[in-house]
């Protein structure tokens, strides 16, 4: 089984930051994002995503809200990725990044550098986010408004697939660039003043819709090669992107069946993009309130949306209960297909550290999760395997040297 956990501010519920334990002074501080991502490392998990976005957070995904008595701000995933990943030896780093008003060359190169610092340890989570008051931070492009309950309008239904669409051309630049700079590229002969070998950089000369990018990246292909590619999926689209695109999809089933329905929903995608023999991990998202008794975590549960004024409801399947408890949930669900699983912490650094001190050696104890890290690389934690640059073999192109 992998195990991932998913950082965002506080924790996930939006009372988080008003728990005994909690530490809002230090959301904005280096060495907070540090300390948890160290916790996560003492607890074996793959690796950890880092939530972003490009507007201000709302308790409502398709437009903003009023609230003050919610966190709001945030660090840049992939700088908080950078600054935290060499203060930890084995873990996976996977910060979010928008795809609809970031650049996939300036993305593919900031990726590229956090895999050189954590020394191959890196991902990116590619989002889709298209609101009009996002928009309206760039002023390069309109994005007519979404509603939850025009979801299902047939022009509503266009956009959100070139959204998704868009998604897919711009995970292919990333992976283009990456490979642009062959293995062996950078010679480094100080005798014959030779750094690299011009004939293995290679223009990769993307033409889509959305994107025009000839290449080559001036950052040297990384050290897994390819970092790891996630995205979350809830539907039809979102799978789509994860069985073309992506090494992991997050996923959200509401039990058992579900989760076997979505797990196929995801392999018939990937037969129809012709990638049925490439391994794409489909892990669950579940958030968790967890204490060493049910009651208590319900108790506990009860206080935090006491605070913020609603019941607190997400995507994923919400857990309240033990570490045993949710063992036996996990196990259950594995059973469906899934092969590991997105934890996300109500409250940080309480749930965390529930999951670590006491889920971890639970799953251990049943014989499904490692007592020690086991490769060195996050492509390695996951069994995917380091692959060969596409323009390896590629003749040179003939024109003026990049």
């Amino acid at each position: 089984m992998h195990l991932a956990v998913a950082l965002d501010g506080a924790g996930w519920h939006p009372a988080a930051w008003r728990e005994d334990g909690a530490q809002p002074r230090r959301l904005f501080a280096g060495g907070y994002w540090s300390e948890l991502a160290q916790q996560a490392e003492r607890g074996l998990l793959d690796f950890l995503t880092i939530e972003d976005g490009l507007n201000l957070q709302s308790d409502d995904h398709f437009r903003a809200d009023p609230r003050t008595d919610r966190v709001r701000g945030r660090l840049d995933a992939v700088l908080i990725a950078a600054r935290t990943a060499p203060a930890t030896r084995h873990i996976g780093f996977v910060p979010t990044v928008i795809t609809a008003y970031t650049e996939p060359f300036h993305v593919s190169k900031a990726i590229a550098t956090l895999d050189y610092v954590s020394s191959g340890r890196a991902g990116v989570r590619v989002q889709v986010g298209a609101r009009a008051d996002t928009a309206a931070h760039f002023g390069r492009r309109e994005s007519p408004p979404l509603r939850r309950d025009r979801l299902d309008d047939p022009g509503v239904r266009r956009q959100i697939a070139e959204n998704f669409d868009e998604a897919a051309d711009y995970v292919e630049v990333l992976r283009r660039l990456w490979d642009s700079w062959e293995d062996d590229a950078e010679i480094r002969d100080v005798a014959t003043g030779r750094f690299i070998d011009r004939d293995k950089l290679h223009y990769i000369d993307f033409e889509g819709r959305w994107f025009s990018v000839r290449g080559p990246s001036i950052t040297p292909r990384p050290p897994q090669g390819q970092p790891v590619v996630a995205a979350l999926g809830h539907g039809g689209v979102p799978y789509r992107l994860i069985a073309r695109s992506a090494d992991i999809g997050f996923v959200t089933p509401r039990d058992r069946a579900h989760a076997a329905e979505i797990v196929a929903d995801i392999r018939a995608e990937q037969a129809s993009a012709g990638r049925a023999g490439q391994a794409v991990h489909v892990f669950g998202d579940v958030v968790v309130f967890l204490d060493e008794s049910e009651a208590a975590a319900v108790a506990r549960k009860q206080r935090l949306d006491d605070r913020a004024g609603t019941d607190y409801r997400s995507d994923a399947l919400i857990y309240t209960g033990t570490a045993a408890g949710l063992a036996d949930l996990l196990e259950d669900w594995q059973a469906a297909g899934l092969s590991g699983f997105r934890l996300r912490p109500a409250v940080l650094p309480h749930d965390l550290t529930q999951l670590t001190e006491r889920l971890v050696p639970e799953l251990q104890r049943r014989g499904l999760f490692r007592t020690a890290y086991e490769a060195g690389t996050l492509r390695g934690l996951l069994g995917l395997p380091r692959p060969a640059s596409r323009y390896a073999a590629a003749v040179t192109i003939q024109g003026p040297r990049p």
